[in-house]
C-alpha cells in the first residue's frame, strides 16, 4: 500500500502518521508537499493534524485552496482513501470534501487531553478493525473542534450513517451537553465521513494512540485496518485479472 502524508506549513503531526504508516504497519509512505499538483499514485492520503498556515483566517481555510487539495479531491472523486485528523478534518470541511464546521471549542479553551469516543459504524475502510459500539481512548489536541451544521443538515448526516465516531462519557453514552463532549459538538460528532465512505476525518489523534509505548493502542487498529481493506482490494484485483 502507497501512503502519502501532505505537509502543510504549519502542520505538526505530519512525521507521527509517517511514522505509524512506515515504522508500525510497514507500509511504503512519503510526504506530500502542499504545492505538488498529484498525489504521486497513493493509495491512502493522509490530511495530518497541526496548525496549516498557522490557523490564519479560520483553522484549515488556507490549507483548503492550496495546490495539493485540487489533486486531493481528484484523488477521492476516483474513489481513494483520504483520511483527515484534526487539522486534516478542518481542511476537508472547508474544502467541501466533508459537510459542516468547525467552531472554537465551548469553553473557547484550547484542548489537550485523552477522550473517550464510541465507534458508530465498522463497515468502512477506516473502521473494519473496531466493533459498532466499542469505547475507544484518544489523544486530543484542538481549540476548534466544536463540529455544527444546520439540524436539516444534521438529520441528514445521521439518516445517511455519515457519523462514524462520537464522544462519550465513562459509562459509553453520548450526549452532547455531557460530560465526555468536552468542546460541545452538535450531537457528540467527533468523525463524519463522506456519502461513499472513501474520506473520513476526526478530531481525535489515532496517530499518538498506536503504539504501547504510547500507552495506548486504540488507535493503531485504524491503521492497521486500512492496510488490510487495500491489501484485500488489490489482492481482488490482482486475482481478476490472473
Amino acid at each position: 500500500m502507497k501512503c502519502g502524508v501532505v505537509v502543510f506549513p504549519g502542520s505538526n503531526c505530519d512525521h507521527d502518521v509517517y511514522h505509524v504508516l512506515r515504522h508500525v504497519t510497514d507500509q511504503d509512505a512519503s510526504f506530500l508537499w502542499h504545492e505538488r499538483d498529484d498525489v504521486d499514485g497513493c493509495d491512502l492520503v493522509v490530511l495530518p493534524g497541526g496548525f496549516s498556515y498557522g490557523d490564519y483566517l479560520r483553522a484549515g481555510a488556507m490549507a483548503a485552496v492550496s495546490p495539493v487539495m485540487a489533486a486531493v479531491r481528484q484523488h477521492a472523486d476516483n474513489g481513494g482513501l483520504v483520511l483527515g485528523i484534526c487539522n486534516g478534518f478542518q481542511i476537508l470541511l472547508e474544502a467541501g470534501l466533508l459537510p459542516g464546521a468547525m467552531r472554537r471549542n465551548r469553553d473557547l479553551r484550547f484542548l489537550g487531553c485523552d477522550v473517550r469516543v464510541r465507534v458508530e459504524r465498522n463497515d468502512l475502510p477506516f473502521t473494519r478493525g473496531y466493533d459498532v459500539g466499542q469505547v475507544l481512548r484518544l489523544p486530543v489536541g484542538h481549540a476548534e473542534g466544536n463540529y455544527a451544521d444546520t439540524a436539516a443538515a444534521l438529520d441528514q448526516l445521521e439518516a445517511n450513517g455519515q457519523v462514524v465516531f462520537r464522544y462519550v462519557d465513562a459509562s459509553g453514552d453520548a450526549d452532547e451537553a455531557g460530560s465526555g463532549n468536552l468542546n460541545g459538538a452538535e450531537r457528540a460528532i467527533a468523525g463524519i465521513c463522506n456519502r461513499q465512505g472513501n474520506v473520513c476525518a476526526l478530531m481525535p489523534h489515532p496517530e499518538r494512540a498506536a503504539e504501547e509505548v504510547l500507552g495506548q493502542t486504540d488507535g493503531l487498529a485504524m491503521f492497521a485496518g486500512l492496510v488490510g481493506s487495500l491489501t484485500a482490494t488489490t489482492d481482488s484485483r490482482v486475482g481478476a485479472t490472473s
